[in-house]
C-alpha cells in the first residue's frame, strides 16, 4: 500500500523559511517523479514543484525563485525548502507522484499545515 508521510510545517512570519519533508513507501519510487502539492481553504489542490528521477525540477510560477525541491532516492524522501514565504503560501502541503498532469496515486497523506502570518 502506497503511503506518504509529510512533516515540517508550522507557523512562520512573512519572509521566513520552512523545510518540508515527505517519506514515501509502498512501491518503487526510484524511477518516478515526485511532487509537492498544496491546498488552501476554498481552493483546489495545485502543483507546487516536481522533480524527476533525473533530478529535473519544475515549479509553479508563484513559487519560482523562492522554493527548492530536492529528493533522496535511496531513502524515498522528497523535500521542499521554502524561503521568502508569503501569506498566500498558507495551505496544507502534500506529496505524491505526478503523472500526465495529475497524480498517480489517489491516496494522499495527512499533509502538513503551513501558515504564514504575522
Amino acid at each position: 500500500q502506497v503511503q506518504f508521510v509529510e512533516s515540517g510545517g508550522g507557523l512562520v512570519q512573512p519572509g521566513g523559511s520552512l523545510r518540508l519533508s515527505c517519506k514515501a513507501s509502498g512501491t518503487d519510487f526510484t524511477i518516478v517523479a515526485m511532487g509537492w502539492y498544496r491546498q488552501a481553504p476554498g481552493n483546489q489542490r495545485e502543483m507546487v514543484a516536481t522533480i524527476t528521477s533525473a533530478f529535473i525540477t519544475d515549479y509553479a510560477d508563484s513559487v519560482k525563485g523562492r522554493f527548492t525541491i530536492s529528493r533522496d532516492i535511496a531513502r524515498n524522501t522528497v523535500s521542499l525548502q521554502m524561503n521568502s514565504l508569503k501569506p498566500e503560501d498558507t495551505a496544507v502541503y502534500y506529496c505524491n507522484v505526478p503523472y500526465k498532469g495529475r497524480v498517480r496515486f489517489a491516496s494522499w497523506g495527512q499533509g502538513t499545515q503551513v501558515t504564514v502570518s504575522s
